[in-house]
């Protein structure tokens, strides 16, 4: 059975579909079993792997709000062993739609229950709000992972964030544990980088990663490929600090 690991912080611009992409096609390459979920109508994580869908083709928002099978609307993407459930601009409709439901906080969970045999890993990548996506991405993981960028307004948000993730361990998902925060774009070079840095892990004792993401140019160039840092760059910094937090992910999860 899978484990499910939500990749969110309500703070934009942080690095949270660089870090479900590439995260996943990691375990993938470990020989892991991946699911990435494109849970935000950017589509961004779905293009970033190569899958371009117009509006009107099905995608998750398919499964959320008109209970299509969630096997029909997976696709393969060019790395082995990693499928995506992908996303197009008709998910932004979910938002209001969902309001209706009995049950909208973990409609996400029940599309997953049905498909959470077939994989060794599920991620998914969120959208930077506290919205009724979010809550159900909250809701249906085991895990959450928080990217974190290295910048003094990151702790101020991460600590707002985690107040959002207490109340749903109370309401919906007492099971839901904090893998990590993840810290990214960070530049050793920077003064500020390094405090802030060391002022996560005084704040947050045994809940930060060990692997940093450093700030690398690759990053912005790998999506616009369709390609992930270990095909466009592989032997970069930035690929080899993605490898690590996949190392670190498996262990913590075992």
């Amino acid at each position: 059975m899978a484990k499910i690991l939500g990749i969110i912080n309500v703070k934009g611009g942080v690095g949270k579909t660089t870090t479900a992409v590439n995260l996943s096609v990691y375990l993938a390459a470990f020989g892991k079993r991946v699911l990435l979920v494109d849970l935000d109508p950017q589509a961004n994580a779905s293009s970033g792997l190569g899958i371009h869908l117009g509006k009107d083709h099905y995608n998750i928002y398919h499964a959320l709000v008109a209970d299509v099978e969630p096997g029909a609307l997976i696709r393969r993407t060019s790395i082995f062993g990693l499928d995506i459930l992908p996303s197009s601009e008709s998910l932004a409709g979910a938002n209001v739609e969902l309001v209706s439901f009995k049950n909208r906080e973990l409609q996400l969970k029940k599309v997953l229950s049905k498909i959470r045999d077939d994989y060794d890993f599920i991620l998914i990548d969120s959208l930077p709000s506290v919205g009724i996506l979010n809550i159900n991405a909250l809701s249906a993981s085991d895990y959450i992972l928080i990217p974190v960028q290295s910048e003094h307004f990151a702790l101020a948000g991460l600590e707002q964030f985690l107040s959002v993730v207490d109340l749903v361990k109370q309401y919906l998902n007492p099971d839901l544990k904090i893998l990590g925060a993840v810290v990214t774009m960070f530049d050793k070079r920077n003064q500020s980088d390094r405090n802030v840095l060391n002022r996560l892990h005084k704040n947050f004792p045994g809940r930060v990663f060990d692997t940093v993401i450093p700030r690398q140019v690759s990053f912005a160039e790998a999506p616009s490929l369709g390609r992930s840092i270990l095909q466009h760059d592989s032997y970069s910094k930035g690929a080899r600090a993605y490898r690590e937090l996949a190392i670190e992910v498996m262990n913590l999860t075992k």
